[in-house]
């Protein structure tokens, strides 16, 4: 079984990252969505919010699991029999930290791949991020995010 591996944050998940789902999707028997717990940071979703909106989204895309992702992602992706690690590039600015990140990786497990997917050119400019700021200033962000995650942006700001 060809597995890959697609690790982030998902804070929160966007429709661009859905996009990215899909595409490696055809490219691996199984894709496994990895939300990474960081300590060092806070997310405005918490994990167990961020593994159900991926839940959620997912459900209709056959062979995606969604896991959590603590420690090394190269330790993490041999755990689960991972032939690679999938990537998106939005814009050129993505690649100069991915791809050291890439090398990095290859070092520390060569016997995993770093595959960059594009998202359609509709999400290039997207990131949770953005999503986020609109959310907190009102904004609408029903185009960006699945419905699930427009309701927890509703939650959690209370409007």
């Amino acid at each position: 079984m060809r597995r890959a591996i697609y690790p982030g944050s998902f804070d929160p998940v966007t429709n661009g990252h859905v996009d990215v789902i899909e595409r490696a999707r055809k490219l691996f028997d199984e894709v496994v969505v990895a939300v990474a717990v960081n300590d060092q940071k806070q997310p405005f979703f918490s994990l167990a919010e961020r593994l159900e909106f991926l839940r959620e989204v997912t459900a209709p895309i056959s062979g995606v699991k969604v896991a959590r992702l603590d420690g090394l992602l190269m330790r993490f992706a041999v755990e689960q029999g991972a032939q690679a690690v999938v990537r998106g590039l939005r814009a050129v600015s993505d690649f100069e930290f991915e791809f050291q990140m890439a090398l990095m990786n290859r070092k520390l497990e060569a016997s995993v791949e770093t595959i960059f997917l594009m998202p359609k050119e509709d999400y290039t400019y997207l990131s949770s991020r953005i999503v986020k700021e609109i959310a907190r200033l009102g904004g609408d962000v029903s185009n960006f995010v699945a419905p699930c995650v427009v309701k927890g942006f509703a939650e959690k700001l209370k409007r």
